[in-house]
């Protein structure tokens, strides 16, 4: 049996199309796997790290795409939470060692053997893609496979970034970029009852942000009119980290949801001080994604997407690189399925 995968055999700008269809072996489960035929997988900016290389690759050559949603198609041995059928999500986080001090500590985000999924292994830029059964999850009914999909690094790393900021119901709420996370964060945000302020350099995501909630909008580098008690940076940039961070009230917290920073600025001690803090996100755990996914459901938080033949993933890549992608990009990769259509995102 074979299937087909966008593989990254070298890194390239997002331009010259690096991604590269190959037809493969369909692999089968091992112990404690399972298969899945994959349905839908979101495109994020990690992804786009890798393939231009501002990630250094750890495994060439590699299938991106860790927000995957699929039907599992086979169980390996050992597993009896998932059989063949179930619908499941893939996320970032593909396996830990589950015995170091992080991991018994609650704090699997952390561990040092921990092993990323479209990073380490192959993950779902493909019409297949196997995952560790005890690292996949069940999905809310109500969420269509195109809907989910970027609820699954977007919405959980967006729904850790919210916990490590601190940030109370009520309270004043800073969002530096205004990208597919940044959509999702502000919907729970407002269903905490916290006001948000919005700094982003895209008029576009300007009305964006105001036609979800925001109180105010402004430039990349403005400063909100009021102290915020809590602010997340999205973009990769050092300079958008310290606007954030002279825009906090005493005790607030930044917390910069970025796998990669450009550069870490000199900034004046006095918009540190009184107890002011930088924390950096690091993945999450899967706890993060099921209360996440929980509160997805309740509130509930819509996505906004534009879907791609899982060949165009290139083009969704160069379209996101270029700041042209309206909320999310979907790939759709059950390429053999008649009946998958790509509904228009909400």
């Amino acid at each position: 049996m074979r299937m087909r995968a966008m593989r990254l055999f070298k890194p390239g700008q997002a331009v010259t199309h690096p991604l590269v269809m190959t037809e493969l072996a369909k692999p089968s489960p091992g112990e404690g796997e399972i298969l899945l035929q994959v349905s839908a997988c979101a495109v994020c900016r990690t992804d786009l790290q890798i393939c231009e290389g501002d990630l250094a690759a750890r495994c060439l050559p590699i299938v991106p795409g860790h927000q995957i949603v699929g039907r599992v198609e086979s169980v390996g041995g050992g597993v009896t939470r998932w059989k063949v059928g179930d619908r499941a999500g893939v996320a970032w986080l593909a396996g830990t060692d589950g015995k170091c001090a992080k991991c018994m500590g609650g704090r699997e985000n952390l561990c040092e053997d921990a092993h990323f999924t479209g990073w380490d292994r192959d993950g779902g830029y493909a019409t297949h893609t196997v995952a560790r059964a005890d690292f996949a999850f069940p999905l809310p009914e109500s969420f269509g496979d195109f809907d989910v999909a970027p609820l699954l690094c977007g919405g959980v790393i967006g729904y850790r970034s919210l916990k490590i900021s601190g940030l109370k119901p009520g309270g004043r709420l800073g969002l530096y970029g205004f990208g597919a996370s940044a959509t999702l964060v502000i919907q729970v945000a407002r269903h905490w009852g916290c006001r948000v302020f919005v700094c982003t350099r895209s008029a576009a995501e300007r009305d964006r942000a105001t036609a979800l909630g925001a109180e105010w909008v402004g430039g990349q580098l403005e400063r909100p009119p009021v102290p915020l008690d809590a602010a997340i940076t999205f973009a990769p940039v050092g300079s958008v980290v310290a606007a954030a961070l002279g825009a906090l009230d005493r005790g607030g917290t930044v917390a910069i949801n970025a796998i990669h920073l450009d550069r870490v600025p000199e900034m004046p001690y006095a918009d540190l001080w009184w107890e002011r803090s930088l924390r950096s996100v690091a993945n999450f755990t899967r706890t993060d994604v099921v209360e996440f996914l929980e509160l997805a459901a309740k509130i509930p938080v819509r996505t906004t997407y534009d879907v791609y033949p899982l060949a165009d993933a290139n083009i969704a890549l160069e379209r996101l690189a270029g700041g042209q992608v309206r909320g999310a990009a979907v790939l759709q990769c059950r390429e053999t399925d008649p009946t998958m259509t790509a509904p228009p995102g909400e």
